[in-house]
């Protein structure tokens, strides 16, 4: 086995496999942002993108990777409330570079705000 296979395999071992009623949730609110989206297609894109990351990241690596706007820009197109619906994080959250200085760090508030700079901090590795 190759070393990016072995990573990759690593990799898939840290995400999470949906049960069938989590599967029919997800759905439902991608149809749910899609039927109501108005606006620019890139970024309903992008905000099913969240979801699904979100689902296998949780919401806190992705608020150190969007923006507080773009994070907020998301829920509404959602119709989420990241911080509820999606877990902390997860293991695979360990993937993301932000994340794992952050996790470090004693106020993870001040590495999202900007405030404590965090370089790569949207790498996921």
């Amino acid at each position: 086995m190759t070393k990016d296979e072995i990573r990759i395999q690593d990799n898939r071992s840290k995400l999470r496999t949906l049960s069938i009623e989590e599967l029919l949730k997800l759905q439902d609110i991608e149809l749910e942002a899609i039927a109501r989206f108005n606006g620019l297609a890139d970024e309903l894109e992008s905000a099913l993108g969240f979801l699904k990351l979100g689902i296998q990241l949780g919401w806190k690596p992705l608020a150190l990777i969007h923006s507080k706007k773009t994070f907020k820009k998301y829920e509404e197109i959602l119709g989420i409330d990241a911080r509820t619906f999606f877990p902390e994080d997860t293991p695979a959250a360990s993937r993301n570079t932000g994340y794992k200085i952050a996790k470090t760090l004693t106020n993870f508030w001040k590495a999202v705000s900007g405030d404590i700079k965090i370089e790569n901090r949207r790498d996921l590795t």
